[in-house]
């Protein structure tokens, strides 16, 4: 159950598993024309020109030029055989060269994503700030990890934040520009949209598991020792940082992929942008040159991840000597989960018996009033209503995607040798050209949101059991079991899946506001439902542009979603360590080494003791 330094070395079967797994999406996208059983000729024709007529020697002298007779086999081997020389052919509209657009759209989006991950940061501390001051201090029993700001903010979907900040900040205000890429000031906003959600996701993983930190024994004797609050912080936080690392790599592939809806948003020249306009056209060369630079992106990410995780852990990972930073205590009852859900339940109750369709264009845009207690849309038809059944839809689908991807994700990550190679893949397709590719694979419709975001929402509950896995196998009551002659099936159903379940658990609820914007978006991008459906992305599409005018429109289904959010996190508190069996509590569990030399009973004054120090922090004795 151990792992060895042996077993983690990259062998040359998985380097091979990585290759295969790297260019499974680059083969798929280049199989796209024929899959969506579309012709590749109308479709480039008409993004050159829209105007020109389609006449059928005019098709056949595009499918001359692209060799698309030759079939998709021969255009993938060509393809390839230039990108060995590092020429990777040209755009199918544009006739530019491929390679220089490519690295010149991958350089604005890491620009982007590194302010996005300033702002993460600076998001995830003010989140932790309050679990750190309390837990330095020794006040954090009986206490909840609360963070429900938080929960609402990462409730919000980037594209909205994104329309608000360019419509307040950049045009009403006129602080900061609101639209382009020329230097520094117009990375502010799009940074910002996509920090702040993101931020606060890391904020919530990280302080799900500091109470767990402080209350392991170095703490403990830190704190008699007087080791200094900011200190002891700064170990509670190193000791939580591994765990967290993991989803902080699959952040950082998708700001830079993922942040289409953004770019669109403040017309960002970005790799995201580039690959959605590609993949519209089927501008194959464009489109797989985009996909390829994401998946190296985030096998150098992962792996990036991965071994920070592995320094920060030390040599107490080797030798077995961490404690579980998982609380088995109860949570305190509180009543904020009753009322997150009651709110959103009345707004369902009350939408219900209205009509979502019903048109009224003398009543357009109007204000909240009794007649229409959120207001009306662009054509007159009632938000409330339009709200209660979009969520029946919305909802439904996104805790089918979020039971479906906790399930993937559990059961990959017990496998991480497997699962690694295979996350960094998938976090590199961005849920949009998921959703492009889906969409021709199966065709479009309501369910190719859903089928979209499932294929990949998996991975980041995949990373993260993988990363508790890692550390719950070196803790030492797994050792102490061990040398008591457990079994691998005991030790993974009575010690690992306890202690990894929950967290995990409480990681897939706050997930749940996150898929639901993920469906979102792809609405928002017109690749799910279609007009008149009232589902939520469509919904906030179609108001986006009065959001000046009627700001109601907007922000009514945003509440909604802030709702979400809030209910899943307090919701999600409620998950912890189950309690040991009768058996186990009577006979007892093996104590847990400190980390560190306790202080042993004497009488009179102790000799002055070392500084106490996490087991993280130690380095190997000489």
């Amino acid at each position: 159950m151990k792992d060895s330094p042996k077993g983690t070395a990259a062998g040359p079967a998985a380097l091979l598993w990585r290759a295969a797994l790297a260019a499974a999406p680059v083969c798929g996208i280049g199989l796209l024309p024929w899959l969506s059983r579309t012709d590749p000729a109308l479709t480039v024709l008409k993004a050159r020109s829209a105007e020109r007529d389609p006449a059928p020697e005019v098709l056949a002298a595009v499918r001359a030029e692209l060799g698309l007779d030759d079939g998709p086999l021969r255009l993938l081997g060509r393809w390839l055989g230039g990108l060995l020389r590092g020429d990777a052919g040209r755009s199918w509209v544009s006739g530019t060269e491929v390679l220089p657009a490519v690295l010149q759209a991958l350089g604005v989006s890491l620009l982007l994503m590194a302010g996005a991950l300033a702002v993460a940061g600076c998001t995830a501390g003010a989140v932790c700030a309050r679990t750190l001051w309390l837990g330095s201090r020794r006040r954090l029993a009986g206490r909840g990890a609360g963070g429900s700001a938080a929960a609402a903010l990462a409730a919000l979907p980037e594209f909205l934040l994104a329309a608000v900040l360019a419509a307040v900040v950049g045009v009403r205000l006129g602080w900061l520009p609101a639209l382009g890429w020329y230097g520094p000031k117009w990375t502010v906003l799009p940074a910002l949209a996509l920090g702040l959600p993101a931020g606060a996701v890391l904020g919530r993983l990280l302080g799900d598991q500091l109470p767990g930190a402080f209350a392991e024994p170095w703490a403990r004797a830190a704190a008699a020792r007087g080791l200094p609050p900011r200190r002891a912080a700064r170990y509670a936080l190193r000791r939580c940082l591994p765990g967290t690392l993991p989803n902080l790599g699959l952040f950082v592939v998708g700001l830079t992929g993922g942040a289409v809806a953004v770019e669109q948003v403040f017309d960002i020249p970005g790799l995201g942008r580039l690959t959605l306009r590609a993949a519209l056209a089927q501008d194959l060369p464009v489109l797989q040159t985009g996909t390829l630079a994401l998946v190296l992106l985030a096998a150098l990410a992962g792996a990036l991840a991965r071994l920070a995780a592995r320094r920060l852990l030390g040599p107490a990972l080797r030798d077995g000597a961490l404690t579980s930073p998982h609380r088995p205590e109860p949570p305190p009852a509180r009543a904020l989960p009753l009322l997150y859900g009651a709110l959103p339940a009345g707004v369902v109750c009350l939408g219900l018996p209205r009509d979502p369709l019903a048109v009224d264009t003398a009543a357009r845009l109007h204000p909240p009033s009794a007649a229409h207690p959120l207001g009306t849309d662009a054509l007159g038809r009632d938000l409330l209503a339009r709200i209660a059944h979009g969520a029946l839809d919305t909802l439904a689908l996104a805790l089918a995607v979020s039971a479906a991807a906790l399930v993937a994700g559990v059961l990959l990550g017990l496998l991480p040798r497997l699962s690694a190679p295979l996350v960094d893949t998938v976090n590199a397709v961005p849920p949009v050209l998921a959703g492009l590719l889906v969409a021709g694979a199966v065709g479009g419709g309501p369910w190719t949101p859903a089928l979209a975001v499932a294929a990949v929402a998996w991975s980041p509950l995949a990373a993260h059991t993988s990363a508790l896995l890692r550390q719950e196998r070196a803790t030492t009551h797994l050792a102490a079991a061990r040398a008591l002659g457990a079994g691998r099936r005991h030790l993974l159903r009575r010690h690992l899946l306890p202690a990894v379940l929950p967290p995990v658990v409480r990681h897939a609820l706050l997930r749940v506001p996150g898929i639901a914007l993920a469906l979102a978006a792809l609405g928002f991008l017109g690749l799910g439902a279609q007009p008149p459906s009232p589902e939520w992305g469509l919904l906030l599409a179609e108001n986006l542009p009065y959001a000046e005018r009627a700001p109601w429109a907007v922000l009514a289904p945003a509440a909604v979603l802030a709702l979400l959010g809030a209910l899943a996190v307090t919701a999600a508190d409620g998950v912890r360590l189950p309690r040991p069996p009768r058996r186990a509590r009577r006979a007892g569990h093996p104590p847990a080494r400190p980390p560190f030399p306790s202080v042993p009973p004497q009488a009179g004054p102790p000799a002055a003791p070392r500084e106490p120090v996490p087991a993280t922090a130690r380095e190997d004795a000489p």
